[in-house]
């Protein structure tokens, strides 16, 4: 086992582990840390735990201290050259005629490098931009071209259903989310309704989708025949989340809907392949 603080740089961004150097550190509080772009500043969200050695890549980049007071004026005034840094580099694409759309802008905290990040349909040549950008702010200059979702994940909005984007207020991480999900939630397949604001599939059918994935294996199949206490039938309809399955019965002329359970309890839920 190892002891580990979780430390965010930005608002749900990915959680990364670092060795507390036995220091004890309270969640929400702010941390000097060591990091593969130097010293950072951010904040902890996973206050001092054991861990296991296999969740971690060690060695273990440590923390250097807790923040001061004079860390979060650095960290606000680097806000602030940032935005100046903004409005300088969008003149500077305008300028050059550069087909890129910029997005954010970052001082590392050390204020040894700024990272602009963009949005582009293809490859970028900036060569001259960077030039540019090194003359007027006499530092490293870094140009990071990032996804749609990753450009939604920074900008923020409102998506669909009417509350604040999940990536930009809690999800750490992307996970991939197929048309798969979309057709086992028997959404419809319209790409306006199942689309998030960064024109990508919804990452919310990810949450439900592993109970949808356990409920099929369990229900029987649309289109399979099976044996009911009123005869034969073929399964017309399911609810997957309710587990409702609805029976078509020829000899009843009838459509009978069950429930998982009373099948099971009925022992009938046997299923064969429609001929």
């Amino acid at each position: 086992m190892v002891e580990v603080i979780g430390v965010r740089f930005k608002k749900a961004g990915k959680i990364y582990y670092f060795d507390p150097v036995g220091v004890i550190i309270d969640k929400d509080e702010y941390v000097i840390v060591e990091t593969i772009r130097g010293v950072e500043f951010g904040k902890v969200v996973i206050a001092n735990k054991q861990v296991d050695e296999e969740d971690v890549v060690l060695p273990l980049k440590k923390m250097v201290r807790i923040a001061t007071d004079k860390d979060k004026l650095l960290i606000a005034e680097n806000q602030e050259n940032a935005t100046e840094a903004y409005q300088v580099c969008d003149a500077k694409i305008k300028e050059h005629d550069l087909d890129m759309n910029l997005v954010d802008v970052e001082y590392t905290f050390d204020r040894n490098k700024v990272i602009f990040y963009f949005t582009a349909d293809g490859r970028v040549d900036f060569r001259d931009l960077v030039k540019d950008l090194a003359s007027v702010f006499k530092t490293r200059i870094e140009l990071r071209q990032i996804g749609v979702r990753d450009e939604a994940k920074l900008l923020g909005g409102i998506g669909p259903c009417g509350r604040m984007l999940c990536c930009s207020t809690f999800l750490g991480d992307f996970e991939p989310v197929s048309i798969k999900m979309a057709k086992d939630q028997n959404l419809s397949l319209n790409p306006a309704k199942i689309s998030g604001l960064c024109g990508r599939l919804m990452c919310c059918l990810k949450y439900e989708n592993d109970d949808y994935e356990t409920a099929k294996k369990q229900l029987p199949d649309l289109g399979k025949s099976i044996t009911t206490p009123y005869g034969r039938g073929k399964v017309v309809g399911l609810n997957i989340l309710e587990r409702m399955i609805q029976i078509e019965i020829p000899e009843k002329e009838r459509v009978i809907e069950y429930t998982l359970d009373e099948l099971i309890d009925e022992g009938v839920i046997h299923t064969e392949a429609t001929e």
